[in-house]
């Protein structure tokens, strides 16, 4: 959530670079001044009121110590209650329309961030690895997978319908050893805590992170506890802190989670409908970190890097990409994606988007940090990311080290994790 007083301040900026993000958010942002302002006019009016309340009170105080206070003094009196509490009314309903806009207005990008409306005008970074040379032409993971029994996605339809997938033998064993490589990574060599959250949240949780009210539609949400469902575990770890004031000396905060993450994925019809590159249900490792507001671009590089070394260890090539302002998430300041190669499917694969949201979320919770004891407590800042996502880290790990003879050779780094070197 942007903040309202420097928005005030700075409405011609906030426009032009709320315009960065290939949006039409100049009506929304006129139409939160205008509510602002009728705002700050009741607020001063109640003031008022409330000021000669007091005054017209400490008059009866004085006037009752010698005589009965006039009948219109004691009129006035019930008259500025009932003014002060319509007022109240109005004040409270013109507070949450405020907000409501507020929770609509995506971040500002950060001024590192390059301009442009679509991927097309994204910035590759870094790259790692050489694409490999093939002997023989490389088949998609769905073939190599289903040739092998691991992927059955006729089982997957019969049970939940298109859009899901189900793993058998090797295939399910391969995923969950892939996420305890990833969790025993992150937490033993780049300090993470781990956590074990619920995969449902209340609605308010959703709010916190950004997801609410904009991707309503892209959520699973059960009606009758008015729950959703995860779509990441991003969620849970950045709200851990909801409405607290952490001493800054607590900072940074490292967290990481394996959740099954759910996503309707509306509007996506005949898009990488093929094999596990879109599905409804899908496993992933997050990352969260709450650092100092200084030096949150710092734990950025820290968090990218914590994210490639999965994909290092896994010897699969990859590349960095810096993403522009129009292609950007909806809570981001900056962001970096982190595609794999896949040359069964002949495309990069995004396996994580890491993302600094400075206070974004931060003022959505109320999640603030504190210098000192006496200090002045100031919003946190936040960030997260991928590290990584699966089923696609799958896909391209089946993909890059296939065999001839339909065998996959594993990375040395993770045999110990398997006890294997051939699938």
């Amino acid at each position: 959530m942007l903040d309202i007083h420097w928005l005030r301040q700075n409405p011609q900026e906030a426009r032009e670079r709320l315009r960065t993000r290939g949006r039409g958010d100049d009506e929304l942002v006129d139409r939160l001044l205008q509510l602002d302002e009728k705002l700050r006019a009741v607020i001063h009016s109640v003031e008022g009121m409330r000021a000669k309340r007091k005054q017209v009170s400490r008059e009866i105080g004085l006037r009752r110590g010698r005589e009965e206070p006039p009948a219109e003094l004691l009129i006035d009196m019930r008259n500025l209650g009932k003014a002060i509490e319509e007022l109240e009314g109005k004040r409270q309903q013109l507070e949450a329309e405020v907000r409501g806009l507020l929770l609509l207005l995506p971040n500002l990008p950060h001024p590192t961030v390059p301009l442009g409306n679509d991927s097309a005008a994204n910035q590759t970074v870094r790259s790692w690895g050489n694409p490999r040379s093939f002997s023989f032409p490389p088949k998609p993971h769905w073939e190599i997978g289903q040739a092998r029994g691991w992927l059955d996605f006729a089982a997957a339809v019969k049970l939940a319908g298109s859009g899901f997938a189900l793993y058998r033998g090797e295939g399910a064993r391969l995923q969950r050893t892939l996420l305890r490589f990833m969790l025993d990574l992150h937490v033993r060599e780049h300090g993470y805590t781990e956590i074990w959250p619920p995969f449902l949240v209340r609605g308010e949780v959703a709010v916190g992170s950004g997801h609410l009210p904009k991707f309503a539609e892209e959520m699973y949400r059960i009606p009758a506890d008015d729950l959703y469902l995860l779509p990441t575990a991003e969620l849970a770890l950045v709200n851990l802190h909801r409405e607290e004031i952490l001493p800054e000396s607590a900072l940074p905060l490292r967290y990481v989670a394996y959740s099954p993450c759910f996503r309707r994925e509306a509007g996506s019809a005949g898009k990488d409908t093929r094999g596990l590159l879109r599905l409804h249900q899908f496993e992933k490792v997050e990352l969260v970190q709450v650092v100092h507001p200084e030096r949150s671009y710092e734990a950025l590089e820290d968090l990218v890097r914590h994210a490639e070394e999965v994909l290092r260890r896994l010897e699969i090539p990859y590349r960095v990409t810096l993403l522009c302002s129009g292609d950007m998430g909806f809570g981001a300041a900056k962001c970096y994606d982190l595609e794999v190669w896949a040359p069964g499917v002949g495309a990069w694969l995004e396996v994580s988007s890491c993302s600094n949201l400075e206070d974004f979320q931060a003022r959505r919770m109320n999640l603030r940090c504190r210098p000192d004891p006496a200090g002045k407590p100031r919003y946190c800042h936040t960030l997260n990311g991928s590290g990584t996502a699966l089923p696609r880290l799958l896909a391209a790990l089946l993909e890059n080290h296939q065999q001839e003879d339909g065998r996959v050779l594993l990375p040395e780094a993770f045999r110990a994790y398997y006890a294997k070197e051939f699938l």
